[in-house]
């Protein structure tokens, strides 16, 4: 069956998604929690929970209640939070819970709270201590001091112990991840419990976060954005949309940045298509000449004080900058604000994503194409706080104009409004990524042959310093190449391929890895080739030949064909059949997509449609077992319908077959039009 639905048009270049405003998703109750607090403690006494729930819905603080019934009442001895940055570990910090009526604080001894603990070694040191020797009972810190330590100390260290894992994304089921390499020892080697959180349970790269078996022993909470939402008070509706542009970003940001909305603009990265060539400084300067002129600087925060054309005074905040004294007063500022006028437009480039708070935050600019849907998702959250006076969030992708004919790119834009739709509600849509093995590597346990492409002559890494940089520092190591001088003279120059990739990719490997030998070298070049290759990055394409991706517009391929390129990355949508594009219109020289308006009962069918998905039944077989066999069987059983958990596989396909009709009828009671093809 392929669905197409209809909807009434109500804005344009949007995903409009709105939401009933019960109230329940921040409402409290006699213990102090918040809806998806409460649904996580009522199954606390679970050994491994995995709590799936979007930004801002309360994991932190529903860990604290679920860690300290088990401290209390599980004959768990301690507990260690772990975190993937610094700024995550402020939200674990000493919280009042007794006040509203929990039976407990969350209390963390200062000397615990590793985040705060600059030196790695001291961080190790206190590590191991908190174990051997203290008395203390909960830890907080950094998914890297976790790993680090867990290499000197044994399994069962973890016994008795709850390990919570913050952003549990940042894990992997590849065999050589040190994170989930660590999970799946508490696992199957000690007596430890495990709360894995996340607020989007895929990544980025494809590779999943665990293995089928392992997440089989998880008792899965899952809380999405179509519930958070629908409980909030005052966020009323969700926008997603995509602006196209022709020339530079900086023409047009004026037209897509609303200065009275409380907004994030997340600029590219100098390796990104979409960057102008000006550099990140040059680049944020433009950004806020576009918002007005410069009145002030408070030196004691780091704010600039910008006067718009209408005589508006707002705050802006750059997290561009990288001076680290700087930064970090920016950032301290940011930390502490409480008030909605404390802040009006932060500028960032990595920073202010995943795990950054700002309840005012109305809309999240960001700039150029994000090859991480991940990344989509985390930006997104920084907009979806409820907060009073807040009724609408938005998030916007400026994106250059594709080169492709309008039918492709529609149906590429198509595909990211599904894909992002079917991750707000925790659904995995990315295509796996693939491997690099040569021909005399050993097959690992849980190593996904079916995406591994086996090279000749590819060397294997011969140490832990080599797997650790192709493992996960590839993205880094790439960025770091193509924003080299050298380099960037060479790929807007004549300079032949070879010279790039034999030479050039080796010398800033060398510096930046000076400790590595030269076989050491020439492992991390090959998989970094590699790595581009099939991933259709930026350095070289399928022949070899080098991409001119930083020199003048006439010469770069257009960024927006990334989005393509992308979209077909995305499974688990094609079945997914809902128009979510009504028109293309013009729009400075380049186009806008006008979208359909998609409400609270739309987001409901995407999640029903994907639910059909997972199992294969045509609609005519439905209608074939509703007619027989299915209406026999809840007339045998007093009128109960058959369920998707019974034991019997014929039981289970009446259940499917049930399911089916039931959203077929609710899709007709909706008024929503569609096509069988």
């Amino acid at each position: 069956m392929n669905l197409q639905i209809n909807m009434e048009q109500k804005s344009n270049n949007i995903v409009n998604i709105h939401y009933l405003q019960t109230g329940q998703a921040t409402a409290t109750d006699k213990l102090g929690m918040r809806e998806m607090q409460a649904l996580a403690y009522e199954h606390r006494d679970k050994r491994f929970l995995l709590i799936k729930a979007p930004p801002a819905s309360g994991k932190s603080r529903a860990l604290m209640y679920i860690a300290l019934d088990k401290l209390t009442n599980q004959g768990i001895k301690k507990v260690v939070v772990a975190v993937p940055e610094k700024s995550i570990g402020r939200s674990f910090k000493n919280t009042n819970l007794t006040d509203a009526g929990f039976f407990a604080d969350w209390m963390v001894a200062p000397y615990f709270n590793l985040t705060d603990v600059k030196n790695e070694q001291d961080k190790k040191g206190r590590f191991k201590e908190f174990f051997m020797y203290s008395s203390a009972r909960i830890l907080v810190c950094a998914h890297a001091t976790l790993r680090n330590a867990m290499k000197e100390l044994p399994d069962e260290t973890f016994d008795d112990v709850l390990l919570a894992i913050d952003e549990f994304h940042h894990t992997s089921a590849d065999a050589n991840s040190n994170l989930g390499d660590v999970v799946r020892r508490v696992m199957n080697n000690s007596t430890g419990h495990i709360v894995a959180m996340t607020g989007s349970y895929f990544r980025g790269d494809g590779i999943p976060v665990l293995r089928a078996e392992d997440e089989a022993k998880f008792y899965p909470i899952t809380y999405n954005y179509y519930q958070q939402l629908n409980g909030y008070k005052y966020l009323k509706n969700l926008i997603l949309g995509y602006q196209f542009y022709h020339g530079s970003y900086l023409d047009h940001i004026g037209e897509v940045l609303d200065t009275r909305k409380k907004t994030i603009v997340h600029i590219p990265s100098v390796n990104q298509r979409a960057a102008t060539g000006l550099g990140k400084y040059q680049e944020t300067s433009e950004i806020i000449k576009v918002i007005g002129s410069i009145d002030h600087k408070d030196y004691n925060t780091g704010i600039y004080y910008v006067k718009t054309n209408d005589g508006r005074m707002l705050k802006v905040a750059d997290l561009v900058e990288d001076e680290q004294k700087e930064r970090n007063m920016v950032q301290d500022y940011l930390q502490n604000i409480k008030h909605k006028d404390d802040v009006d437009i932060i500028i960032a480039l990595g920073t202010a994503k995943e795990g950054f708070d700002w309840q005012w935050c109305e809309m999240c600019l960001t700039i150029g194409v994000r090859g991480s849907l991940t990344e989509v998702i985390q930006i997104i959250g920084r907009c979806t706080r409820d907060c009073e006076g807040k009724e609408t969030a938005r998030f916007v992708n400026m994106i250059a104009m594709p080169e492709a004919e309008q039918a492709e790119v529609k149906v590429a834009v198509n595909d990211f409004l599904k894909a992002i739709s079917a991750s707000l509600l925790m659904e995995q849509v990315m295509a796996p990524s693939w491997k690099f093995k040569t021909v005399k590597d050993e097959d690992k346990p849980g190593e996904d042959l079916a995406h591994t492409i086996v090279v000749e002559g590819l060397k294997p890494l011969s140490s832990v310093k080599t797997q650790t940089i192709v493992d996960s520092q590839l993205d880094d190591l790439k960025a770091a190449i193509l924003q080299d001088d050298m380099v960037v003279k060479a790929l807007s120059g004549s300079t032949t391929a070879e010279t790039i990739t034999q030479h050039l990719i080796p010398k800033v490997i060398r510096e930046r890895y000076p400790e590595l030998s030269e076989g050491e070298v020439e492992e991390v070049r090959q998989r970094v080739l590699l790595d581009t290759i099939i991933k259709g990055n930026d350095i070289v394409d399928e022949k070899g030949d080098p991409i001119s991706t930083i020199t003048g517009e006439d010469d770069k391929p257009s960024e927006g064909n990334r989005l393509i390129k992308i979209a077909n990355r995305f499974i688990n949508i094609d079945k997914l059949s809902i128009n979510l594009i009504d028109t293309i219109n013009p729009f400075q020289r380049a186009y806008e997509v006008i979208s359909k308006s998609v409400d609270a009962k739309t987001l409901k069918i995407i999640q029903d449609t994907i639910a059909e998905q997972k199992y294969e039944m045509t609609l005519e077989q439905a209608i074939t077992l509703f007619k027989g066999p299915l209406k026999e069987y809840v007339a045998e059983h007093d009128g109960k319908v058959p369920t998707i958990d019974h034991p019997d596989p014929k039981v289970r396909e009446l259940a499917i077959a049930f399911q089916k009709i039931k959203n077929l009828k609710q899709r007709k009671l909706s008024g929503l039009e569609y096509e069988e093809k």
